[in-house]
């Protein structure tokens, strides 16, 4: 079972049933601890490997980590930085081997993974052990109801506008549904030139477009892809959303050169003007500002089904936080994570970072001080935080055998429902 909720919200999202969790006794092979125990006066070591560094304002997360080292003499965090692609290939690789970082950064797509290999520390075990009270905690990333991950802060995925193409376009206000959605991308994409109404990403490569940009539109109606913890794709919901970006694909609204098209491309064919909407990170607002500080764009929930008045769920991501079951510093690694979730701590990093906090009393600085922040807490508020891959067995993965089906879909190899349904098959081979 897979558990993600917020604040006195929970949302059972999904189930691995199949994912039978062995903790393997890794003896000695502690890749970056040191000394004795810090608990007991010696001096310890600890790694703490992240991407987190590198995406905040340079020096930010260190003068946070000295906080932690005057606040716990005798434990020294030694920070392993490093792009998030090359942070998930060292964590893997030491999974393999056995030498992860004592402490290390996760996304909630390789959580399963990790539990499964018995490669990361029960963090339910250790809150016990250490006396630990979560009842702050917004979230918890658990399989078989044990938890393996925490998000320390979380980035969700409104809907983006180019005010000034929407404008242009004779469009007044961004879009609420997706009769409104279509429309607005018509008429942008009728402006000529370069100018596409909607920037949609499906790299196989890269394939978090499929959980941002497509399943977004099942889970702002409502909507699931799974049953009862299994794959169901070819629910109503979701052949609905399908087929509503086919036929924006068959309208030609979406920009060329999807197949191919990563994140990042996304980002940048909105911020130089060449994208009317798209669905992205608040991480990215401050990069589009210093990247193009004369454009002009909003916020918005992502549109929903038309005549849907309930809660949209919006996506998200998370920078969680996890503990290496090799440690041989587990104590002082959870001092690390409890300081980092603490609600002072957790309000600065959630601040640093322009994301919402971890810790359901924190509240970051931003939300008062910056509109489009604002904007998107609120959303955020009246929503409930969706990402029903976050925990699943082989998530990314997942994403590309969707998105392979999807690509012969949209460039009329196959109908939309045979691609759901060959998705739903690859898909329940690795349930």
């Amino acid at each position: 079972m897979i558990t993600v909720g917020r604040g006195r919200r929970i949302l059972k999202l999904a189930g691995a049933a199949t994912a039978a969790v062995t903790v393997l006794a890794v003896a000695g092979c502690s890749a970056g601890g040191s000394g004795t125990d810090g608990s007991d006066g010696g001096d310890v070591t600890i790694e703490f490997a992240q991407w987190w560094e590198p995406e905040l304002p340079d020096g930010e997360f260190r003068a946070l980590i000295d906080e932690f080292e005057d606040a716990n003499p005798g434990i020294t965090v030694k920070l392993v930085s490093g792009p998030y692609a090359s942070t998930k290939e060292q964590l893997f690789a030491g999974a393999a081997s056995g030498t992860m970082p004592d402490v290390v950064g996760l996304d909630g797509a390789w959580v399963n993974d990790f539990a499964s290999q018995g490669t990361i520390a029960d963090l339910s075990a250790l809150m016990k052990e250490y006396d630990y009270d979560d009842s702050e905690l917004a979230s918890q990333i658990q399989v078989d109801g044990s938890t393996y991950m925490i998000p320390v802060v979380n980035f969700v995925y409104p809907m983006f506008t180019n005010d000034d193409l929407l404008a242009q376009a004779g469009v007044d206000a961004p879009p609420s549904t997706r009769s409104e959605f279509a429309d607005a991308a018509a008429k942008v994409s009728a402006l000529g030139g370069d100018v596409s109404g909607w920037v949609l990403p499906l790299s196989l490569e890269a394939p978090n477009g499929v959980q941002n940009d497509v399943m977004s539109w099942v889970w702002a109606s409502g909507g699931s892809m799974l049953k009862d913890g299994q794959p169901d794709l070819t629910n109503d919901d979701v052949t609905s959303a399908v087929k509503y970006i086919g036929d924006l694909w068959d309208d030609g609204v979406i920009a060329s050169g999807s197949f191919t098209m990563k994140e990042q491309d996304k980002v940048e064919e909105f911020t130089n003007g060449r994208a009317g909407m798209m669905i992205d990170s608040l991480a990215h607002i401050n990069l589009i500002r210093e990247t193009n500080p004369d454009l002009k764009f909003s916020i918005s929930a992502i549109p929903a089904e038309d005549g849907y008045d309930g809660e949209r769920g919006i996506p998200y991501a998370s920078w969680g936080i996890g503990v290496a079951e090799n440690s041989e510093h587990k104590e002082a690694a959870f001092k690390l994570v409890s300081f980092l979730m603490s609600e002072q701590t957790n309000s600065e990093l959630s601040t640093m970072a322009k994301a919402f906090p971890g810790n359901s009393k924190s509240v970051p600085d931003f939300v008062n001080d910056d509109e489009l922040f604002k904007t998107a807490f609120d959303i955020y508020q009246a929503g409930y935080p969706a990402n029903e891959f976050t925990g699943l067995p082989v998530a990314e993965e997942l994403m590309r055998q969707l998105g392979e089906q999807l690509q012969s879909a949209f460039d009329g190899q196959q109908s939309i429902d045979d691609a759901l349904k060959k998705a739903q098959e690859s898909w329940v081979a690795e349930f």
